[in-house]
C-alpha cells in the first residue's frame, strides 16, 4: 500500500514538472536560438534580476509567448525590444538604450571612479606636502621615536 503511495506521488511531482514546461513549436534551430538569446537579453518585469529564460514567473512565460509570436508575425529583434520597452519601459533591457534618461546609469559609475581618485590623489598630495614641511622644519641628522 504505502509504495503505491509512493509511486502516486512521484508521477505526481512528475506531472507538475512537465506541466511547468511550456515547448514552443519552433520551425528550426535558428528560430529556437535567435529566442533563447532575445529572452536572454530581456529582463523579467516581475523578478527584478531574473531573464525571461530564467524566470518562472507567470508573466515570464506570457512574455516569453509574446515574444514567440512577435518573431512568427516577422519582426526584428530590435522591433521586438523597441515594443517591450514602450509596453514596460527600459526596465525590461538588461543593457538600456543610451539616452537622457540612462546617462548615469551608463557614466554613473565611471564618474564615481573618477572622483575617487582625484580625492585620493588631492589626500596624498596634501599628506606629502605635509610631511615634506615637517621635515623641512626639523632637520633631518637625528632620528626619533616618531620617525619609527
Amino acid at each position: 500500500m504505502s509504495l503505491r503511495i509512493l509511486l502516486t506521488a512521484l508521477l505526481l511531482c512528475l506531472a507538475g514538472a512537465v506541466a511547468a514546461i511550456d515547448p514552443l513549436p519552433f520551425a528550426d534551430e535558428t528560430e529556437e536560438t535567435r529566442f533563447r538569446e532575445l529572452t536572454a537579453e530581456l529582463r523579467c518585469v516581475m523578478c527584478q534580476n531574473q531573464s525571461l529564460a530564467d524566470s518562472n514567473a507567470g508573466i515570464a512565460g506570457d512574455l516569453r509567448r509574446e515574444i514567440f509570436d512577435l518573431m512568427r508575425e516577422g519582426m526584428s529583434d530590435a522591433q521586438i525590444k523597441t515594443y517591450l520597452t514602450e509596453r514596460y519601459g527600459e526596465f525590461v533591457l538588461y543593457r538600456p538604450r543610451l539616452n537622457a534618461s540612462t546617462f548615469l546609469l551608463w557614466f554613473g559609475p565611471a564618474l564615481v571612479l573618477v572622483a575617487g581618485a582625484g580625492v585620493l590623489f588631492i589626500t596624498l598630495r596634501r599628506r606629502a606636502a605635509r610631511l615634506a614641511g615637517s621635515d623641512a622644519g626639523r632637520g633631518n641628522d637625528t632620528d626619533t621615536a616618531e620617525d619609527w
